[in-house]
C-alpha cells in the first residue's frame, strides 16, 4: 500500500473543476498511473478528514510533442474525481 503522499497529487483547479465542486461537491486530482479507486479513497478520507462517496478516474496518455525538432513524449497521468458527502467541504482548497 502507497503512503498518502505518494497517491495524491496536486489538486486540479479549472473552471470546469469549479464548477462541479459548486453543483456536485466534487474535487478534481491529478494522481499517478498505478494507484486505484480504494488507495485514492483511503487517502483523502484519512488526510482531509471527510467522507468520500464515489470516486471516478480518467486515465490521460501522454501528448506526443517536439521540441526543437526531437520528437518526444509527454508522460501519462490519471486523473480522480472525487464526490464527498453533502456538508463535508475540504478546507486546504477553499
Amino acid at each position: 500500500m502507497k503512503s498518502i503522499k505518494h497517491v495524491l497529487g496536486l489538486p486540479i483547479l479549472s473552471e470546469k473543476s469549479l464548477a462541479g465542486r459548486a453543483v456536485a461537491n466534487q474535487y478534481v486530482f491529478r494522481v499517478p498511473p498505478s494507484t486505484n479507486k480504494a488507495e485514492i479513497k483511503k487517502a483523502i478520507e484519512e488526510r482531509f478528514e471527510v467522507k468520500v462517496i464515489s470516486v471516478n478516474t480518467l486515465n490521460a496518455s501522454g501528448k506526443i510533442k517536439q521540441v526543437r525538432g526531437i520528437p518526444g513524449r509527454r508522460a501519462a497521468w490519471k486523473k480522480a474525481v472525487i464526490r464527498l458527502q453533502s456538508g463535508d467541504v475540504i478546507k486546504e482548497l477553499e
